[in-house]
């Protein structure tokens, strides 16, 4: 028997075995579903932050980061909502088929939806922005805010 096949093979093999344990962590391992009924989303207007109604929920969230949170519903967003500039919806998991980043990035940059603050610093350094569209769909995602000498450095 030659050893070297076999050492090789092992290797191979730890490799494939390391690199799917990786994949389903990313992808499946540390997300949980939001339970609709406990869902609540905010959003910020000049008079202060305001639950929003919503209707077929659909979230997803992580402990492991802050950046996992997504979030799919309908609701009637105020008008005077406040605007968040260089909003970049972040790409979820392929499973979570309602939350198709490419596509809300396309409709901002276009004008097909508009990004507006749901919450500044839900998380240290983290805000929530929603990508609201005229007929009441609203995505959600968790963003890093930019930080500016004013506000001082990240920790």
């Amino acid at each position: 028997m030659n050893w070297g096949k076999v050492a090789a093979a092992a290797l191979l093999l730890a490799a494939v075995g390391a690199g799917g344990g990786m994949w389903y962590a990313q992808e499946y391992g540390y997300y949980d579903s939001i339970d609709p009924a406990e869902a609540a989303i905010d959003v910020t207007t000049p008079a202060g932050e305001q639950a929003l109604a919503l209707t077929d929920f659909q979230g997803i969230d992580a402990d492991s980061s802050p950046l996992r949170w997504r979030a799919c519903a309908q609701a009637e967003v105020p008008a005077d909502a406040l605007p968040f500039d260089g909003a970049t919806p972040l790409i979820g998991p392929r499973w979570f088929d309602c939350f198709d980043a490419a596509q809300i990035g396309a409709d901002l940059e276009s004008g097909a939806a508009r990004a507006v603050l749901s919450q500044a610093e839900i998380h240290p350094d983290v805000d929530r922005v929603l990508a609201v569209y005229p007929d009441g769909r609203v995505y959600g995602w968790h963003q890093y805010n930019d930080k500016t000498p004013e506000r001082g450095v990240m920790d």
